[in-house]
């Protein structure tokens, strides 16, 4: 059976202190900033209904930027160790807690729980961890078919787990947790075990409910309010990147760019991989696109995936541009053995402009497909992911049109096929491409050639069309 690492188990070393201090730094400046616009509201109207919408959006917003100098602080120390005999808590007022990991072996019976799973079940580290039969003895009644019905589902139909549901721990608290996992599967195909991560977001739903419930009271739609609103979104993308599902940005202003995306998994094998995509709407109205591997498979993979992508979009939030990004990024990487990074593409949309600003590391250059033919865009120098650190990054730059396709993508996304041979066999798709009307069109069409082979690797591709 697969050696996998536990969500919390300590890396080699801790990251070097440097570049992440200095993402620490900017973040407690920006929870100033925030702490200001929040005394600003309380001063203008402490009883109003929109005046209090307004605080609660501030509130979100400082929780999730004291959650994400947290996470930083983690990544610069190293994590806590896999088993602890007194688990700390959450700071209070924390979003989210630390991911917790276990393994149920269907060969053994035998169940293998991480500190920090014990702590966000509020179970005994010392006693023996439940039974995956046993598990639903802490779930609420109402919430139990679900939880069985995930599990049942991973068990026998090989599907991944990803949902929601509430516990009621031992001191009588009720907590809302989200579980994330993966069969394992044994030599003839069958479920050999059962991998899961965990997370305490009990207070992040509570804070959503406290915007959504001011935000459903206001009558009005003031520029003011929609500003706060979309500040606390930015800020909740920022500490939960996602790079599985749709993309979704908050738009300030006229939609600039059409998104869409896809995973692809790999066809032999059920455990997730290290491949993503992203996209965030940063605060000067730009957009931050990026792709990307980590090398390793497994639920394993997903802590050290949502700590990288919380670099790289702190860094972009604090308005590095790619070439810089990637530098710091390249310091990042070598003070430490986890993430291990494969590749990266970080591209910076500026609308107002039609420029489109990239660096690369090791990775695919960006294709653009312009009145029915495509070609690779000119890569800027660089330097390879865990080169000297200190070393420069290149940038380049790229004038689009309104209506230009841009398609980023991981390796893989062609079978048998990569460097320049799979990048021609894309670039082959240039009629069909441009004759779409949607970025999700395009996507569907890249499928539709390349996703219904057999593929021996994961890979993701992103589609971004320039509306205006």
């Amino acid at each position: 059976m697969p050696s996998h690492l536990s969500a919390d188990r300590p890396a080699a070393q801790p990251p070097g202190r440097g570049s992440v201090d200095a993402l620490i730094s900017q973040t407690r400046r920006l929870k100033g900033d925030v702490d200001a616009v929040r005394r600003d509201a309380e001063e203008e109207g402490s009883d109003h209904i929109q005046g209090r919408w307004q605080r609660a959006l501030c509130d979100l917003a400082l929780h999730q930027l004291n959650d994400l100098d947290e996470h930083l602080a983690q990544l610069r120390d190293g994590p806590l160790p896999t088993a602890v005999p007194e688990p700390t808590a959450p700071a209070p007022g924390s979003l989210l807690s630390r991911v917790g990991s276990a393994e149920w072996n269907l060969l053994t019976d035998e169940a293998s729980w991480s500190g920090e799973f014990y702590r966000i079940l509020g179970r005994d580290p010392a006693a023996p961890p439940l039974t995956l039969d046993e598990l639903p003895s802490l779930v609420l009644d109402e919430d139990r078919p679900k939880l069985t019905a995930m599990v049942t589902n991973c068990l026998v139909d090989a599907r991944p787990i990803d949902g929601e549901f509430r516990i009621a721990r031992r001191d009588g608290d009720v907590r809302t947790v989200h579980m994330m996992g993966e069969p394992v599967l044994d030599t003839d195909g069958s479920t050999a075990s059962m991998w899961a991560v965990l997370r305490d977001v009990s207070e992040l739903r509570r804070s959503q409910r406290v915007v959504s419930e001011t935000r459903d009271s206001l009558t009005d739609g003031r520029q003011d309010a929609q500003t706060e609103h979309r500040l606390a979104v930015a800020l909740q993308e920022a500490v939960l990147p996602p790079w599985r599902g749709s993309l979704r940005l908050p738009h300030q202003g006229p939609r600039t760019l059409d998104l869409a995306a896809q995973y692809l998994p790999a066809s032999m094998n059920t455990l997730l991989g290290g491949d993503w995509y992203d996209a965030l709407e940063l605060t000067d109205g730009d957009t931050l696109l990026s792709v990307g591997d980590l090398t390793g498979h497994g639920v394993g993979v997903t802590s050290n995936m949502t700590m990288l992508l919380g670099a790289v979009r702190g860094m972009a939030m604090a308005g590095a541009p790619p070439g810089q990004l990637m530098a710091w990024l390249n310091q990042l990487l070598d003070a430490t053995v986890q993430p291990a990074l494969g590749s990266a593409l970080c591209c910076r949309y500026r609308p107002a402009t039609r420029t489109l600003v990239w660096a690369q590391a090791g990775h695919p250059a960006p294709l653009l497909f312009r009145d029915g033919a495509g070609r690779v865009l000119d890569a800027p120098d660089g330097v390879l992911l865990g080169a000297t650190p200190g070393a420069a990054y290149g940038q380049a730059e790229e004038a689009l049109e309104a209506g230009d396709l841009l398609l980023l993508h991981t390796d893989g996304l062609v079978p048998g096929h990569t460097g320049t041979a799979a990048a021609n066999l894309l670039l082959d798709l240039a009629p069909r491409l441009t004759g779409t009307s949607t970025a999700q069109d395009c996507v569907r069409t890249v499928v539709q050639e390349f996703g219904e082979s057999e593929r021996a690797d994961h890979a993701c591709v992103l589609v971004a069309k320039v509306t205006a």
